[in-house]
């Protein structure tokens, strides 16, 4: 008999907007941000097994180790040992999203693999909580997946309403690389001040992103020029963008007509 698997989204993250204030000792930056999460994202698929093994599908594969070094490696065996669970898992990664793109990438999936193997092994979930933050900033809002407002190096989170939910929404990459150390250290040093109204809120990283892949001007022109679209930013360092839009016909027919060389994930806000 076939041993059951289990399946777990990650989603797409969305910083709704974000706000760098100023450089920490450890090499991180003080944040403050709005998380939103998408419908749609990868996937993971987990089997019981005798040891732990990753297997990476999907379009964007081939940009990814699938040994020790991957996050969703790294998450796994970190819980086991956290919990000491002597057991394995046999992992696969449909990779979706574009890698190391602001939308949560590595994090995300390694929240999905925290929230799956609590699952699969029985764990409390708060042992996720607590080995998430050694994985990277972004790897407890991932973990979470739900919209939350996150200060500190983007790792204290608070949930929030913030008016989205089951928003249209449609994220585009011109599919050009950018490194998030290289965003981070393009940025100017200013504080341009706290984060009230996300909505007239700013990416910080913008600047800099685009000084380093103009294409993403070119992107949020175009997402800005679509009918319907009440906002459009670019998310975490970049390189993807998105827009929010009135309708999902409105975000349907955009969809339909974005440039064949940009990637593009039609989706909606959770």
């Amino acid at each position: 008999m076939s041993r059951p698997s289990l399946v777990e989204i990650a989603p797409a993250k969305l910083n709704l907007a974000l706000h760098v204030r100023g450089r920490r000792g450890d090499g991180r930056h003080d944040l403050e941000t709005i998380f939103a999460f998408c419908t749609d994202g990868d996937k993971l698929t987990a089997l019981a097994a005798d040891d732990l093994s990753l297997t990476i599908t999907g379009p964007f594969a081939a940009m990814l180790d699938d040994g020790p070094d991957n996050l969703v490696h790294r998450a796994a065996s970190a819980l086991a040992a956290h919990a000491r669970v002597g057991k394995g898992v046999a992992l696969t990664l449909e990779k979706n999203l574009p890698v190391a793109s602001g939308i949560g990438g590595g994090s995300a999936d390694a929240g999905a693999a925290l929230r799956l193997l609590t699952r699969l092994w029985g764990i409390d979930p708060a042992a996720a909580q607590e080995i998430a933050p050694e994985l990277g900033s972004d790897v407890p809002a991932c973990l979470l997946s739900m919209t939350a407002r996150g200060t500190g190096a983007g790792d204290s989170l608070v949930l929030v309403d913030a008016g989205v939910a089951d928003t249209p929404v449609l994220l585009v990459n011109p599919m050009l690389p950018l490194a998030t150390r290289d965003v981070f250290a393009g940025w100017d040093g200013v504080d341009r001040g706290p984060l009230g109204d996300w909505r007239e809120g700013r990416n910080d990283l913008e600047p800099p992103a685009r000084a380093l892949v103009p294409a993403i001007g070119e992107v949020l022109d175009w997402l800005e020029e679509q009918d319907g679209v009440s906002l459009a930013r670019m998310s975490g360092s970049g390189a993807t963008c998105f827009a929010l839009f009135e309708s999902e016909e409105a975000r349907d027919f955009a969809s339909a007509d974005c440039p064949e060389e940009w990637w593009q994930m039609a989706s909606f806000v959770r």
